[in-house]
């Protein structure tokens, strides 16, 4: 196809392919709805990022018989060793999740996709969106347009999606860097345990084992310079902070394919449909980490939005279908926002004590 024609017309067309976005490709094309799935990367990333589902995301996969190769990868009843000031104090379970990494979610989600006959297209980065009556025109960086009948924003906390239809996202971010997190290997320490070194400063660094693999996702306070900012995370500052606060000798930190920082964010967009187009995941919300409800939410997102879509398909003369989307996910991000904000609050106080860590986010 030469740049400038129009694509093939699609039902629904998602915009990133992230757990969100193929959750809804899977539900959509499982429902016999005509689904094309657009990612502006150029290949799936490797990154642990969001690494735990709860049992509802569970159950929304098992609809999508998707759950069994999850649950054949990730882990169930990992084991929270806490360690204060280096010496060990207590092991907590953490929960009935399944520990499982990001990028492991979506590998089994597009390989479900697959089987339904609809694989994610890579390079293919929107510029524009129009609608008119009859859908919505997506226009693509190559010069392409694709005309569908709904658009599906599903490309993260940066959005597109939302840039361009010019949504706010409301909220706020703090200045400085919370955390420093990547993907790191520690040949050496046991992966038996999501290992959380807490010390009496406040520091702390932890490393959780990402099954099916050797990384360790590393989550620590960062690094400070002289004049009390933080420092950008580097492999070597991975290593000062592990040896400051674990104080484990000999484990050295290696095979970095993920470095990154992260800080409070609590937003939300203003609107979460835009006529034909909707918002969904962290496209639509962000918040605090605490309780791993990231990725979960997002999930929850997209079987409503996948339900949704599907009935407007089935009766397109009923202009009411459109309005449930949004009146059920726009009150349920906001109580997220303030659970996690809530449930953050209760970690940063919780792990100055000994034998206490992230599992105080969620009581």
């Amino acid at each position: 196809m030469t740049d400038g024609q129009t694509d093939v017309r699609t039902d629904v067309l998602i915009v990133g392919s992230g757990p969100t976005g193929l959750t809804l490709a899977c539900d959509l094309a499982l429902r016999g709805v005509a689904v094309r799935v657009l990612d502006a990367r150029a290949a799936p990333h490797r990154e642990s990022r969001g690494k735990g589902l709860t049992p509802g995301s569970l159950e929304a996969f098992a609809r999508l018989g998707a759950d069994g190769p999850m649950a054949a990868v990730g882990t169930r009843g990992v084991v929270l060793r806490k360690y204060f000031d280096g010496a060990p104090v207590q092991d907590t379970p953490s929960g009935d999740g399944l520990l499982i990494g990001q990028w492991q979610v979506e590998e089994v989600l597009r390989a479900r996709l697959a089987d339904l006959g609809v694989r994610v297209e890579y390079r293919a980065r929107v510029t524009g969106i129009s609608q008119d009556a009859g859908g919505v025109g997506v226009r693509l960086a190559d010069g392409r347009l694709i005309r569908a009948g709904y658009v599906a924003g599903c490309d993260g906390g940066r959005s597109t999606t939302r840039q361009l239809l010019g949504i706010p996202f409301e909220g706020h971010t703090e200045e400085a860097d919370t955390m420093v997190l990547g993907d790191v290997t520690a040949a050496g320490l046991s992966r038996d345990h999501w290992h959380q070194w807490f010390t009496s400063d406040g520091g702390g660094i932890l490393l959780c084992p990402i099954p099916g693999s050797e990384v360790f996702q590393l989550q620590a306070s960062p690094e400070l310079d002289a004049q009390g900012r933080p420092i950008p995370p580097s492999l070597e500052g991975f290593q000062r902070l592990f040896d400051r606060h674990a104080r484990v000798p000999g484990i050295r930190l290696a095979d970095a394919t993920w470095i990154s920082a992260w800080r409070v964010n609590v937003r939300m967009a203003a609107r979460i449909r835009e006529g034909r187009v909707f918002l969904a995941g962290d496209a639509a919300h962000v918040h605090p980490i605490a309780g791993g409800l990231g990725m979960n939410t997002g999930v929850e997102d997209a079987v409503a939005l996948g339900r949704t879509l599907a009935a407007a398909l089935a009766r397109p003369a009923d202009p009411g279908v459109l309005d449930g989307y949004e009146a059920e996910r726009l009150p349920a991000a906001a109580a997220v926002l303030a659970d996690t904000a809530e449930r953050h609050g209760r970690v940063l106080a919780a792990v100055r004590e000994p034998g206490r860590g992230t599992e105080a986010g969620l009581d």
